[in-house]
This record gives structure tokens, sequence and C-alpha cells, in this order.
């Protein structure tokens, strides 16, 4: 429920010195048929600030898995729909991890992870937004009206403490996870902010269906 949310989001403000001094960052990475791009976004990734990377597969035809594995990172076949292979991934991290997502096409930076999790390792914040918008822009309708909290973005690139994640209980197994992981955080009392992260420089953007 939303007080056990609360509760879990409050335990990510204590000690952060071991999240530091271990780097207890790992990175998720939901993908499907994206053989192309997903070796060259792994390789990428600063290393050095980040632990480890799970590619949770949604059954991909093309290679995706195979590539990835030979890019050093973890595989997970994790079956259709994305909010699954965003939880599934979740699980597979340790204890005390903050996770950060991205999308396998390669539209978002990876040089700006350490960015993007600074405010949580640091304390001040609990989860943090890519943000692609130029200026200030309102937020959608239905966040803003169910819980007061203004979003500039729905960007997939995002950190949450991996701990936290999982007490907000997400049941939106496909798109929708990450609309409803920003509207149970806010709901919760989650100290957000949001972190400047322009798309990658000739990034593939694309649709895909999961």
């Amino acid at each position: 429920d939303v007080g056990r949310a609360a509760k879990g989001l409050r335990k990510l403000r204590a000690p952060v010195e071991p999240l530091i001094s271990t780097r207890l960052v790992v990175l998720a990475i939901p993908t499907l048929n994206e053989a192309t791009s997903i070796a060259p976004l792994i390789a990428r990734v600063p290393r050095d600030a980040v632990l480890r990377i799970l590619v949770a597969d949604g059954g991909s035809t093309d290679g995706t898995q195979s590539a990835a594995t030979a890019a050093g990172a973890t595989v997970i076949d994790a079956g259709r729909g994305y909010g699954r292979a965003c939880l599934l991934a979740a699980e597979a991290a340790p204890e005390g991890a903050v996770m950060v997502y991205m999308d396998g096409d390669g539209a978002d930076d990876p040089s700006l992870i350490p960015t993007l999790v600074a405010p949580i390792l640091a304390g001040t914040h609990d989860f943090v937004i890519g943000s692609r918008a130029r200026g200030i822009r309102e937020p959608g309708a239905m966040v803003g009206a169910l819980t007061g909290v203004r979003y500039t973005d729905m960007c997939a690139f995002r950190a949450i403490g991996r701990d936290a994640l999982l007490d907000l209980r997400l049941r939106e197994m496909t798109y929708g996870w990450n609309l409803e992981m920003q509207m149970r955080a806010a709901a919760c009392g989650c100290w957000s902010c949001r972190c400047r992260a322009p798309a990658a420089p000739a990034a593939p953007l694309r649709s895909r269906g999961r």
C-alpha cells in the first residue's frame, strides 16, 4: 500500500555512503529485436559508474540476446511486456541497488548515468527522471490532477532505488509501467527531480511493440 511504499522510500534516505563506495548502480535495458543497437549502447555505458548491466529481453528473434551477452551484459529472458521486463530486472538486482532504466534503441545517452543517479546517491532525492523537454512544459493532466506533482516528461531514462521501486508494487506490465511508476511515486511522497537528458546523437528513434 501507499504507507508501506512511503516507508520504503524513506529508507533510501538512510546511509548512502555504502552505495557511493561500492558503486551499486544497476542498469536495466528492456529489449525486443534490437540486435543492431544493443552492443553499441552497452559499449557507451560508463563502467566505472555502473556495477552491472541487465538486458531484460522480451523474446527477440534477431540475435539481441547474443549481442548483449557478447557485449558484457547479463541477459534475462523476460517474456513479453515492457513493465514485466523492468520488474524482473529489479528483482534480479541486489538489495540496496539504484536502478537505472534505459531503452535499448540508443535514444538516450548513457554517459549521463552518473548525473542521473547523483541525487539518489547523495540522499537528496528518491526518483530522478531524464527529461528531453526544453525549458518548462506543462505536465500531463492526469498525473497533475491525481497527484499534484508536475512531471515534464515520460522519458524511459530514469533512476530509482531498487528496494523503493519494489515497495511501489507496480502492476502495469506493459507500456503503462513508466506512468504508473510516476503516479505511485508521487502518491507516496517520493522526492523526485528532473535531469536534463537530451537524446543521444544520431539516436535511431523508432517504435517497437512488446
